[in-house]
């Protein structure tokens, strides 16, 4: 054994063989090589769905009830994580970091908190029904099981980059949050699917709440790489959410749906019905 570790100190290493060894792991070429034919997916039947924090949360009981009744109803026959967004609450701390010239990777654990809260809110209201709020990706492998006991895991939708956030493009906000974390979580388990509950029947180019909305295109479904070609000024998801698709290895799309006027559209959106708008990638 001691003439076998001579040999390998004198190599210049301690390791065991493998292809990846001397490599420096950004080589494209390299990195081309594991690729793999198929992803291995760790959670294939259970649908990930993000309740918008503005949206939805922060309307009250009133827009909140019936989409959780409907919730209730669908878990019945399908498995569900749910995600929450952060919303105004959260806008409102960004908006005081920004004015005291807090970092990105600031912004993003004092975000991480409101779309806690949400998640917190969310699983008391759900409790009797199975609600559990699931820790920053705790049990993510037992997800079926919880699912098949009767539960309704919940967690906040932020992912925990914390001070470890990537620089923001533009200004300072998080480019992070809660889209992305659902669609990061989705991929990395290998969802069955991704759905995005939100106040608009989907993607029109630009914020239909800024203008007049029987005038801007609607996009019933489209292309992830045409949609990030057109580089539109605002969008109903999070930027990122675009090049996670993009590169996503399990994931083959995401959904937008209004939930706030029509409930109902959880259901067909579960079975695979096109409700709202459906960005694609193959």
């Amino acid at each position: 054994m001691g003439k076998l570790i001579k040999e390998q100190e004198e190599k210049g290493r301690l390791h065991i063989d493998t292809p990846l060894m001397g490599e420096s792991l950004v080589g494209k070429a390299l990195l081309r090589r594991t690729e793999s034919a198929e992803y291995f997916r760790m959670q294939p039947d259970v649908n990930v769905l993000k309740i918008g924090g503005q949206s939805i949360m922060d309307r009250g009981a009133k827009a909140l009830f019936p989409i959780l009744e409907e919730l209730v109803k669908a878990k019945e026959k399908h498995k569900i994580l749910l995600m929450c967004g952060g919303g105004t609450r959260a806008r409102h701390v960004y908006n005081i970091g920004v004015d005291l010239g807090m970092p990105t990777g600031v912004l993003s654990k004092l975000g991480d908190k409101v779309s806690a809260q949400n998640a917190e809110m969310l699983s008391v209201l759900l409790a009797k029904h199975g609600g559990a709020m699931i820790g920053h990706g705790a049990h993510l492998e037992q997800l079926h099981m919880y699912c098949q006991l009767g539960y309704i895991p919940i967690t906040t939708g932020i992912p925990p980059y914390g001070f470890f956030e990537h620089p923001a493009e533009l200004g300072s906000i998080p480019p992070h949050r809660t889209d992305s974390g659902a669609c990061l979580l989705a991929e990395n388990i290998g969802a069955k699917s991704l759905i995005y509950l939100k106040d608009e029947k989907g993607m029109y180019e630009n914020d239909p709440k800024k203008g007049d909305r029987k005038t801007m295109k609607f996009f019933d479904k489209i292309h992830v790489d045409e949609l990030i070609e057109m580089d539109l000024e605002d969008l109903i998801v999070e930027r990122p959410v675009l090049t996670f698709l993009k590169n996503a290895k399990t994931l083959k799309s995401f959904q937008i749906i209004d939930v706030l006027r029509h409930p109902e559209h959880l259901h067909a959106a579960l079975e695979g019905e096109h409700v709202g708008t459906i960005i694609y990638k193959d």
